[in-house]
């Protein structure tokens, strides 16, 4: 690898991108495609095998020997089946390397051992994935050579979403067909399409791979589920923004240049407020793509870091103590042509379509608080949300002064007549020129953020898709849309109806807004006081999946059957059992096999040498007693509490259903977990580091 190169001639090379295609596709192919993609239109298989020529021998171009169908089942990370493109020996010897349309439209994964949640069953086994030509195919280079990746949905044989694309291209498509026709009603006849933009921010740690190795907690599970806090942590603020390490940035640049080349447009990064912590955001993107994108991040974070010695972790709080890892979900909505519905223009007060467009968001957010939760929601995330670190799991939205003065004008008056202006920022420094401020400030306590012209969304968990969320958010504001044209579409005096509708909206969600500080006990009791939901775990949340609300919503919107969304519920409390137990048990394991052991043996060693140094000389040797004694206190209470976990688990794994299944993992597994880790933590301190039996804090958060 050279340590000198253009992005530019880069960028993309790995990819059958629109430049590819255009070069390599007959004119009439290509037109066809882009109507597919453009419009939906359902492309014929003499054209798919045309594309399917065509790609295949840009991949073995490539290097490519193999092909995959790349996608997203209910698992959590991607999955994919690889197949060469040699299709039959010949008399010669030889054999022929070919690529059919039907292949690249379709293939035919075994689905029995993907998670369903009842939709079939384990002895149903055919599933499908279907080409997704909106996101582009991409060669992957690894240790098992080339690769040609194709971007697909995967849905059973009855022709439910087995995956996380279906219902995000569903729901791209609803909010889609509702921006369109508000467009419509505000005299836009140009605009085609408008689509949500997402901009992800992928937070992540980095530790030495051997110190890893020797953390079987780290292996088992991604997360540390012991340890003591180092003398510094990160209360010193010196890591966040600080000089990148050189192993660190040396892992950055390798990281970019292999992103590059897949198309992903790597923009930013930094260190984040832990140590060892770290983040990398891309531009913004179609959302189709930027879920994609994320997903080739995650996979390229982890894959990079072992060429450099290091492990990468994606866990949402692999360490107490410390900030834990989000990623924040920026969304706006953009058409074809370039508008960004988003964007309040220098006078926002006059801006009647923005003000629509925000108040129905507003509305979106507050009616169904409870599934944008969820979509945040997992079992990583819980030790987030809620508790020491931003954002709380109290769903809110900051406007910021600016736009919380256009609201409080409407809610008043019914009417807004002035925008709040920026000031001059003056540093009181000659030699910096003085520059007008925004008109508002940001807030980073803050659950749903209004940015300048997108919204934030703050809750998302580091190590998940961020599909969900964007399914969520393109259902619900479609609602919103579709509700608002309802009205309009009948209003004699259209002017009048959208004045009445953002007052309308204003004053009946202005509940959701909350400017200030979202850390603080007073929110919460102010929140509480507004009738806004405080879900505080991943158990509490699923229920919102199966409301009578939720379902009547996508439902409506052909984003989820009744039947996807029982089955998801299902899935969600199967994998927080299983996840919690996999946790549990690992516990039991490093206690009764690392812990307990190393501990017994220092003190065996410790009484030793007490007994040796009285006997020699008939020293005090109290100090060394104390110790003692208070090691054997904590070991007598780790095996206390390692019974109780042992009890409990076993009480847990035998129980059957789903939903209290989990929710015994959350109030009693989790709880006798936490009683285990305190006297362990306790004694990392007493006892001789060398003597621990595996990497500490200090080793893994510092030593990079």
């Amino acid at each position: 690898m050279s340590d000198y190169f253009n992005v530019s001639d880069i960028f993309g090379e790995c990819v059958f991108n629109d430049t590819v295609m255009q070069q390599r596709l007959p004119k009439k192919v290509y037109q066809k495609l882009k109507e597919t993609i453009s419009e939906g239109k359902e492309l014929d298989l003499e054209t798919a095998d045309v594309i399917a020529h065509e790609m295949k021998e840009w991949a073995i171009e490539q290097g490519a020997t193999h092909y995959t169908h790349w996608f997203q089942p209910l698992t959590g990370v991607t999955a994919e089946k690889h197949d060469s493109f040699i299709s039959s020996p010949m008399a010669n010897g030889k054999v022929l390397m070919s690529f059919s349309g039907k292949e690249l439209i379709k293939g035919e994964p075994d689905a029995s051992s993907f998670p369903s949640g009842g939709l079939r069953a384990t002895f149903e086994a055919r599933g499908y994935t279907a080409w997704d030509c909106t996101s582009p195919a991409f060669v992957r280079h690894d240790a098992a050579g080339a690769t040609l990746c194709i971007p697909t949905a995967f849905c059973s044989y009855t022709g439910e979403a087995l995956d996380q694309k279906t219902p995000l291209l569903r729901s791209m498509e609803a909010i889609n067909e509702q921006t369109i026709r508000l467009l419509r009603l505000f005299g836009n006849t140009s605009s085609k399409t408008a689509k949500p933009s997402v901009g992800v921010e992928q937070e992540y740690f980095l530790v030495d791979r051997e110190k890893y190795l020797k953390r079987k907690d780290l292996i088992y599970t991604g997360r540390t589920l012991f340890g003591a806090m180092p003398a510094k942590g990160q209360e010193m603020d010196d890591h966040y923004f600080g000089a990148i390490r050189e192993r660190v940035a040396s892992y950055m640049k390798d990281v970019n240049e292999e992103l590059w080349k897949l198309g992903v447009p790597a923009k930013t990064q930094h260190n984040e407020v832990a140590p060892g912590q770290h983040e990398l955001a891309p531009i913004y993107e179609e959302a189709n793509i930027a879920v994609d994108h994320n997903h080739m991040i995650m996979e390229m974070l982890k894959k990079v870091a072992e060429r450099h010695g290091l492990m990468c972790l994606l866990h949402e709080k692999p360490f107490d103590g410390v900030n834990g890892s989000g990623k924040h979900d920026n969304w706006s909505i953009t058409t074809d042509d370039g508008i960004n519905l988003l964007d309040p223009g220098k006078t926002p007060h006059d801006n009647k379509l923005f003000l629509l467009v925000l108040t129905s968001i507003l509305k979106a957010v507050d009616v169904h608080a409870d599934l944008l939760r969820e979509s945040a929601a997992d079992v990583g995330n819980d030790h987030r949300l809620g508790a020491n670190e931003a954002p709380p799991a109290i769903l809110s939205v900051f406007l910021g002064s600016q736009l919380e003065d256009i609201l409080n004008q409407l809610v008043d008056t019914g009417s807004a007549t002035h925008s709040l202006e920026g000031e001059k920022l003056e540093t009181g420094v000659k030699t910096i020129p003085d520059f007008m401020k925004d008109a508002t400030d940001r807030n980073r306590t803050s659950p749903f953020a209004f940015t300048g012209n997108k919204f934030e969304f703050r809750m998302c968990g580091s190590a998940d898709s961020i599909s969900e969320p964007n399914v969520v958010l393109n259902t619900i504001v479609a609602e919103a849309f579709s509700d608002a044209c309802d009205v309009l579409e009948k209003a004699d005096d259209f002017d009048k109806a959208v004045d009445e509708l953002i007052a309308k909206n204003a004053t009946e969600h202005k509940r959701i807004i909350f400017n200030g500080n979202g850390y603080s006990d007073e929110w919460v009791e102010e929140a509480a006081k507004r009738g806004l939901p405080n879900i505080k775990s991943l158990v509490d949340a699923i229920p919102a999946l199966t409301t009578d609300k939720a379902i009547k919503l996508f439902e409506k919107f052909g984003v989820f059957t009744k039947a996807e969304l029982e089955s998801r519920a299902e899935i969600e409390y199967e994998g927080y059992s299983k996840a919690i137990n996999i946790e549990a048990r690992a516990m039991i394991n490093i206690t009764s096999k690392q812990i307990i052991p190393a501990v017994v043996k220092a003190t065996v060693e410790i009484a030793d040498s007490v007994i040796k140094v009285k006997e020699a000389c008939g020293a005090d040797v109290s100090v060394q007693a104390d110790t003692l004694t208070e090691i054997q206190k904590l070991l007598k209470e780790t095996k206390e509490s390692l019974k109780k976990l042992q009890e409990v688990v076993e009480i847990a794994y035998e129980m059957e259903d789903g939903a209290k299944k989990a929710m015994y993992y959350h109030d009693s597994v989790m709880t006798a977990m936490e009683e285990l880790r305190a006297p362990v933590d306790s004694m990392e301190m007493i006892v001789d580091k060398d003597r621990w039996p595996y990497p500490s804090y200090g080793d893994l958060l510092f030593e990079v």
